[in-house]
């Protein structure tokens, strides 16, 4: 245990090879360790993973990890609701102490909710938690602007200990996505790699919306750009599985458009803003 009740969950580095083309620290490699935490989580507080569910998380990036980076991650509840209960996790830099990402994760409960002992000892677990709130944007009007931007097949390798498909395996396609989405209104690899501009994430909602899925489903991604500012870019992108036509997972991606050389953002050149501006789905 550590200070006021938290759970070191996590404890380890950054590989080399989970950079992405930012030579920041992958999202999906984030949401790998916020997983690792989840399953510390549930076995501290003697739930068996097969007991809950993740139902959805929300992650504010507020600084980044390159490779060799030492970073830990203690966790703890935060709410306790009838169907289940929304942990917090806190990712650390090991070397400076200073908070370099937040998450709720909400967790709903198999069976009809939890029964009055598992709601007692959550309640007896929970912790202060003072991070910046969830802020719901408007949602887009209608889905026909959606592109299509990733498709491909659960592989048996991204089923985690539980044998559910892990976090990261949605993540990863999400991500993928999002280089579509973007290169959709100019901001390409070429243009990337010429201008040494990329796209910095700082917040993600991400939730699970359907039936879990398995090693050998096929899934699709649509996506479209719900916001531009001046630099900022709103994404969202849904993913649903081929064989049911079910939707399974929705992603909202906040970023900008970055400087690499700076390492900060800088306002999108006005050809590609209107080219943005000409794919940008309504919202209510």
């Amino acid at each position: 245990m550590t200070a006021a009740g938290w759970v070191e969950t996590y404890r380890g580095t950054v590989y080399r090879w989970e950079l992405d083309h930012n030579d920041h620290f992958t999202v999906a490699y984030y949401f790998q360790r916020f997983g690792d935490a989840a399953q510390a989580l549930l076995a501290a507080l003697g739930l068996a993973p097969g007991r809950v569910r993740s139902a959805s998380l929300f992650v504010r990036y507020i600084s980044e990890f390159h490779a060799g980076g030492l970073l830990h991650i203690d966790s703890g509840v935060i709410d306790v609701r009838d169907d289940g209960f929304v942990a917090g996790h806190t990712l650390f830099d090991s070397e400076s102490g200073a908070v370099a990402t937040t998450v709720e994760h909400r967790f709903v409960v198999h069976g009809g909710g939890l029964t009055a002992a598992e709601r007692r000892n959550l309640e007896a677990r929970r912790v202060a938690w003072d991070a910046a709130p969830c802020e719901r944007r408007p949602p887009p009007v209608a889905l026909d602007g959606f592109r299509d931007s990733a498709r491909d097949v659960i592989k048996p390798a991204e089923l985690d200990g539980a044998g559910h498909v892990g976090l990261a395996a949605y993540i990863h396609r999400f991500s993928a996505a999002n280089g579509h989405a973007i290169a959709a209104f100019g901001m390409t690899a070429g243009y990337m790699q010429r201008e040494h501009r990329g796209f910095s994430t700082f917040e993600f909602q991400f939730a699970l919306t359907g039936a879990a899925l398995a090693a050998g489903d096929m899934v699709r991604v649509r996506s479209a750009l719900l916001h531009v500012g001046s630099s900022s870019m709103r994404i969202q992108h849904r993913m649903t599985n081929e064989r049911t036509g079910q939707e399974v997972a929705t992603l909202e991606q906040f970023g900008v458009h970055l400087d690499m050389d700076a390492r900060k953002s800088t306002p999108l050149p006005d050809a590609i803003r209107a080219q943005a501006l000409a794919v940008l789905v309504p919202t209510t």
